[in-house]
């Protein structure tokens, strides 16, 4: 990080207080997103997860001698797609390169990647920072192409450890930010809208829990106004959560080194989520000691500028474009709108809602009923039980007054849990709001005469208003226009 320039005014909140003054943390993300693709970079075989161990490699994967790669186009232009969704510049001459290592799950001996010319270089991310409001630009330094390698499984035998190649080849795309992030807030932040605008293209399908999306995180931490400090890298994080609490960890373990009067030495390290700790895993490796040179297997890799814009082209309504629409064309606030964008299923389920309706009731159901009760049992958009027609009838029958916000929320329980057409279970079930004025006055005749202590009270204290609301409510089992019941008590009480 020494050589990268420091973009970042320095943000007195979020500094850190040590024993002997503010330090501010600096974390940069190496992100490792798996491509979607139905074969392996350059075989192939196929990248679909999980399957009985060693059963998705070619002689290829397995180092074979005299196998030769073949890229998968597919793969290239997915990572050109991710580029152009990142705002990045596309490299039309790319090269790839032999990092040399030894690793038992690494039948070459090598992995093929891309170091001095990658297919994508500077690019950018906006952030929104939902926690402490405001948004951050993290920059983008490069994504480049390469192959994954196999998994180690020592838990199967008590004296001897096993290799499984299944994902030994699979296309990655390793996107490198820059130093721009200050907390672990605006980490998390950031891999949480990587992941939403990777789902969006289709290009990873970011599922942290099989590992289709990792990260390496780079830490450090430095007095305000100082040059960046030494940082250590914490590798192969596998959820946002951690990732956030290894970030919290790591700089206040480094301040602590630091002002006892030691110095940080450039390493990896693991985290232990069961610990909430870092623990160093080995010296952090350079460029040279990899002995990187261009793979003499794989001529360079080269496309036109009309290739570029063709697949531009055909990419899908991206998260930043589609909030900004949803706020000029529903009227939504930036909160809202952030919230359904979110993922792309939700977007779709509210536009689905919103269509030819009021934009801000539709959300206001989406995200506070809908979501809310997804949330909590657990589900998402694709397994809702109440469809985006059946919650934009419910909807409908608001706007019509067929039914109130009360019965609404009666109905679309009874929608969740059984199904059926809202306004056919309306007419069976008698929830129609009653809109004759001479039932509400019966009803509100019967509340005055029942309390009458109570009227002198709201006609000293208007508010009150709302205790009689409720009652007339209860009185007409809460299918009472409450527009109308508010107007006539008004009038019935003299306020």
């Amino acid at each position: 990080m020494n050589a990268i320039v420091d973009t970042r005014t320095l943000d007195p909140k979020k500094l850190i207080k040590g024993a002997t003054g503010d330090w501010e943390v600096i974390v940069g993300l190496e992100i490792h997103a798996q491509v979607t693709s139905q074969a392996k970079l350059f075989s192939g075989a196929s990248a679909e997860y999980g399957g009985e161990p060693n059963s998705h490699v070619s002689l290829v994967d397995a180092a074979m001698p005299g196998m030769l790669p073949v890229i998968n186009e597919e793969c290239v232009a997915q990572a050109v797609r991710t580029g152009l969704g990142l705002k990045a510049q596309i490299n039309l001459r790319s090269v790839f390169d032999r990092k040399n290592y030894f690793y038992p799950d690494l039948p070459q001996g090598y992995q093929i990647s891309q170091f001095k010319s990658p297919i994508v270089g500077e690019g950018e991310v906006i952030v929104d920072l939902p926690e402490s409001g405001g948004q951050i630009t993290v920059g983008i330094e490069r994504l480049h192409l390469e192959q994954d390698a196999g998994k180690s499984l020592h838990d199967q035998s008590p004296s001897l450890s096993f290799v499984d190649l299944n994902r030994s080849g699979v296309a990655l795309m390793e996107i490198v930010s820059k130093p721009d992030m200050r907390s672990s807030e605006e980490a998390r932040a950031y891999v949480t809208k990587l992941r939403t605008i990777l789902r969006y293209l289709g290009t990873c399908d970011g599922n942290m829990d099989e590992g289709s999306l990792r990260a390496d995180v780079n830490v450090s931490v430095r007095r305000p106004g100082e040059g960046f400090g030494t940082r250590c890298e914490i590798k192969n994080v596998n959820s946002i959560r951690f990732m956030g609490q290894a970030i919290e960890y790591e700089a206040r373990r480094q301040i602590g080194v630091l002002e006892d009067g030691g110095s940080i030495t450039q390493e990896t390290r693991l985290y232990d989520p069961g610990k909430g700790e870092t623990r160093s895993m080995r010296s952090k490796e350079e460029a040279h000691d990899y002995r990187y040179f261009p793979d003499p297997d794989l001529l360079p890799l080269e496309f036109t500028q009309d290739y570029v814009n063709e697949l531009a082209r055909h990419l899908p309504e991206l998260p930043d474009n589609k909030k900004a629409r949803f706020i000029k064309e529903y009227g939504l606030t930036p909160y809202d709108a952030g919230v359904l964008i979110a993922e792309r299923e939700q977007a779709d389920y509210f536009e689905a809602v919103a269509k030819g309706r009021d934009g801000k009731i539709a959300a206001n159901w989406v995200i506070n009923e809908l979501f809310g009760r997804l949330n909590k049992e657990g589900n998402d958009v694709a397994t809702s039980p109440v469809s985006a027609d059946q919650l934009g009838a419910i909807v409908d029958l608001i706007g019509e007054n067929v039914i109130s916000g009360k019965l609404a929320k009666d109905l679309f329980e009874i929608i969740w849990t059984e199904g059926g057409d809202p306004r056919q279970v309306v007419e069976a079930r008698g929830m129609k709001q009653v809109t004759d004025m001479g039932a509400i006055e019966k009803a509100i005749d019967a509340v005055i005469a029942a309390n009458p202590d109570k009227v002198a009270q709201a006609q000293a204290k208007p508010t009150m208003i709302g205790w009689f609301v409720g009652m007339v409510m209860k009185e007409t089992g809460g299918k009472a226009n409450p527009q109308a019941v508010n107007d006539l008590l008004k009038t019935k009480l003299g306020i």
